[in-house]
């Protein structure tokens, strides 16, 4: 065997790191917003879970900029996926305002926690044949940020976590309803972020950044809430647009 040819399969045998650093950056983020909310620390768990998101959102880009994909970091990417935005949120949520309903407070946050597990497997079964530009359902990083910004919204203004049962209880369950839907959602994988883009793009980027921080928790809820609620509004317009389209196309087909 050639010197070459050995260098090859020893590396085929390996992982690549850069890659698969962020995505246990993201793991352990995920991680720590569940001890940060068995603690009482409801804000630093809310914020722990934007900053998985981040990572998460930096793993994909680097190994697709580096050239490192693999099946592992796929594999890898998918279960830190399920602690950091499929349990991580649930638990947060539980404990500050749905342990006091009982049983039904822990079954909105199982209904959350086994739909973002479906969430993740179809996503995984449906990535070779499904549509770039949009998602099949709520994806978990924003339905997270959804739950982790309400927390934290409602920790930012002194609101008692128990009296907020009930709502946390029904935005909880929608939230992991949306994940298993069908509704469509734009997944703004066509943005080429490595190519040259209008002078306004940039502008427009920084004055989100200047609206996020004049206070994230409720910018933030608010944006991912207004992305949540575009798939079902997104959906519905398609098919209304598809219905007027096949009645336009009957009634040509009528007059010819």
């Amino acid at each position: 065997m050639e010197p070459e040819e050995i260098k090859q399969k020893k590396r085929s045998r390996g992982i690549y790191l850069l890659p698969n650093l962020f995505t246990t950056a993201a793991l352990f983020a995920g991680f720590y917003s569940i001890l940060a909310a068995v603690n009482g620390k409801f804000e630093l768990a809310a914020v722990a879970i934007f900053v998985a998101m981040l990572m998460d959102g930096l793993d994909g880009r680097v190994a697709r900029l580096t050239k490192t994909q693999s099946a592992f970091g796929a594999e890898y990417d998918s279960l830190s996926d399920m602690v950091s935005f499929g349990l991580a949120p649930a638990l947060v949520v539980y404990m500050w305002a749905l342990s006091d309903l009982g049983k039904l407070g822990w079954l909105a946050a199982f209904i959350y926690t086994a739909t973002g597990a479906l969430r993740l497997a179809r996503f995984n079964t449906q990535l070779a044949s499904a549509d770039k530009k949009y998602f099949q359902g709520l994806p978990s990083p924003s339905a997270a940020a959804i739950i982790a910004a309400g927390v934290w919204l409602g920790v930012d203004y002194g609101m008692d976590g128990d009296t907020l049962g009930w709502p946390a209880a029904v935005i909880t369950t929608l939230t992991g309803l949306l994940m298993v839907s069908n509704f469509r959602y734009h997944s703004f994988k066509e943005i080429d972020f490595q190519g040259k883009v209008p002078f306004i793009v940039l502008v427009v980027v920084v004055i989100v950044l200047a609206i996020v921080q004049t206070h994230p928790p409720t910018v933030l809820f608010l944006l991912f809430l207004a992305y949540g609620v575009s798939g079902p509004v997104l959906t519905l317009a398609q098919l209304r647009k598809h219905r007027e389209h096949r009645t336009v196309s009957e009634r040509k087909g009528d007059d010819a």
